[in-house]
């Protein structure tokens, strides 16, 4: 079994993934903002590189955990709360946004429109979501991560996590979430991932 440390004490295949978004920060970034934080494990790797970070999860469980293991990190901040209607605790201007399987929990559509709305001008929005399974080649890529998933886990000693985490299938299909990705934020770009995850990367315009 591998050994763990702080900023990776397990592995599941939404951490498998905090790699892409860590690597979509951009440069001079100064401030982020990661929805459903959870324990707070990807705010404290994004707090290793931008100076000032905050998690927002409406778990009070989860966000004990997160301020527990976030003691160490200064930069880093943990907000309970729904992101939907927090004004006063999450003001805003944000140079990076982050929400990993969080967006298949709230409707697309609402929640899209608010982090938009979090982030600053030329500010980069990473999700990296869930869809639904449908149509043959859907079964087909889903059939083909099974094997990828099984030789990570056990590279990794196993698929683990915070307990308390909430668990939920998504509506949306994997056409209709690049439909509606499309048409919401012009210039994005969203590709599917083997273990069962899209990225979807967009950056605001300026003006």
């Amino acid at each position: 079994m591998p050994r763990s440390d702080d900023l990776n004490p397990y592995w599941n295949h939404n951490v498998h993934y905090h790699r892409l978004v860590l690597g979509a920060v951009p440069d001079g970034c100064a401030r982020a903002l990661d929805i459903g934080c959870g324990d707070g494990l990807l705010v404290r790797k994004l707090a290793r590189r931008i100076p000032e970070v905050t998690g927002v999860d409406r778990s009070p469980a989860m966000i004990l955990l997160a301020r527990e293991a976030g003691a160490r990190s200064p930069n880093a901040t943990f907000v309970e709360a729904d992101f939907m209607t927090a004004d006063e605790s999450l003001p805003g201007g944000y140079d990076f946004l982050s929400a990993v399987a969080v967006l298949h929990h709230l409707d697309f559509t609402a929640a899209v429109r608010r982090m938009a709305a979090l982030l600053a001008p030329g500010g980069r929005l990473v999700v990296i979501g869930l869809a639904r399974t449908r149509t043959p080649l859907d079964w087909l890529v889903s059939g083909a991560g099974v094997p990828a998933a099984r030789a990570l886990a056990r590279r990794h000693g196993g698929t683990s996590g915070p307990s308390g985490m909430p668990i939920e299938d998504a509506d949306m299909t994997w056409g209709e979430i690049r439909r509606a990705a499309r048409n919401m934020l012009p210039g994005s770009r969203i590709r599917r991932h083997l273990l069962w995850r899209y990225a979807l990367v967009w950056d605001k315009p300026h003006s």
